[in-house]
């Protein structure tokens, strides 16, 4: 069966409506806020501070650590709060989505915590955290050699598609979710993931419009560190 049109009206190739922030947690180092559609990833960076035990230390290189949680009140069916296999295992892909770009050599037996809670989901959230991680990696003045934008591409029934929402992921007639990272400078894709099946053809063009897409999200990630550091020059 041919899925000839999305369930919100939106372009097979158009994202959610996005809003990005940064400065939201006065604690933090650094920090920022990242919705797409009703999928809301809030990030927090504490450090660089020294990394205890001292035989976990890197006297050449700092490290950095990623923990994704998302929040018990953030799906309809409620889940269970704590740490999951699922959100170790996607701290870990957050920290080697954005481990390209930034430059630990500067801190020397250090550790940069990169906190990721996901407080509203509606798919996507791996990819909205990884955008919101970004984004407080550099209001913490962290280095970086670029800022990461990640969106989900994929196939839903017959139809290559732009960041699928929930009942895209769950369309009856099969659908293929493809989290995509990209460094746009460089065009080098830090994260790829496939759950579901497509052709090496759908790979190629699913991957050419998630470039588009990062683009577009990196514009707006941007913006928003711009936004704010204009009005504290003020």
């Amino acid at each position: 069966m041919s899925y000839t049109k999305r369930k919100d009206g939106r372009k097979f190739d158009e994202m959610r409506k996005i809003k990005a922030e940064v400065g939201v947690i006065k604690n933090a180092n650094g920090s920022a806020k990242f919705q797409i559609g009703d999928t809301i990833a809030i990030a927090a960076v504490y450090g660089p501070r020294n990394l205890y035990p001292k035989f976990l230390q890197n006297p050449e290189e700092g490290k950095l650590r990623c923990n994704y949680n998302m929040l018990s009140f953030s799906v309809d069916e409620r889940i269970r709060p704590g740490p999951s296999r699922r959100s170790k295992e996607i701290g870990l892909v957050t920290e080697r989505a954005l481990s390209p770009t930034v430059n630990l050599k500067e801190f020397p037996n250090a550790v940069v915590d990169v906190f990721v809670e996901i407080i509203q989901a509606d798919a996507g959230t791996r990819c909205a955290g990884i955008c919101a991680a970004a984004m407080a990696l550099a209001d913490a003045g962290i280095p970086m050699k670029d800022l990461v934008s990640a969106v989900s591409v994929g196939k839903v029934g017959d139809k290559l598609v732009v960041d699928l929402d929930k009942s895209e992921e769950d369309y009856e007639e099969g659908a293929t979710d493809m989290p995509v990272a990209i460094l746009p400078r460089s065009d080098e894709i830090s994260l790829l993931q496939l759950d579901g099946e497509m052709e090496a053809k759908e790979i190629i063009k699913a991957l050419e419009m998630a470039k588009k897409a990062c683009l577009e999200l990196n514009k707006i990630q941007k913006e928003a560190i711009r936004k704010k550091y204009k009005g504290e020059g003020k």
